[in-house]
């Protein structure tokens, strides 16, 4: 199976970055779209970012101009680098990915969560 580990969250004051990391291990045949989503207290999980094999990617309206999704094939990572950190981006942040264990399967995977809170 694929095993999706974050790391990178965090507190920080308004104003400041942090860069997540989500590294894919395990049986992997193939990985295909990757992302990041977020749920913050009493809210549903909502996407934050996404990023296909191919590099093409998509933001949430909230991060746009503020968040880059990035990955390395190699290294089967995807990082969320995040800028100008508002309060309202405190939420535990989860990793996704689409991948393939062996040829002919497919599943979406999540990692267990980071918690990311931006206050002063």
């Amino acid at each position: 199976q694929v095993q999706l580990v974050e790391s990178g969250g965090g507190l920080v004051q308004p104003g400041g970055s942090l860069r997540l990391s989500c590294a894919a291990s395990g049986t992997i045949f193939s990985i295909y779209g990757m992302g990041w989503y977020r749920q913050a207290p009493g809210k549903q999980r909502e996407m934050v970012a996404t990023i296909t094999s191919g590099g093409s990617t998509n933001y949430a309206d909230s991060v746009k101009g503020r968040c880059t999704i990035s990955r390395d094939n190699a290294k089967n990572t995807v990082y969320l680098q995040m800028n100008v950190l508002k309060p309202e981006d405190t939420a535990v942040y989860y990793c996704y990915a689409d991948a393939s264990p062996r040829r002919g399967v497919t599943a979406a995977y999540w990692g267990q969560g980071t918690q990311v809170t931006v206050s002063s």
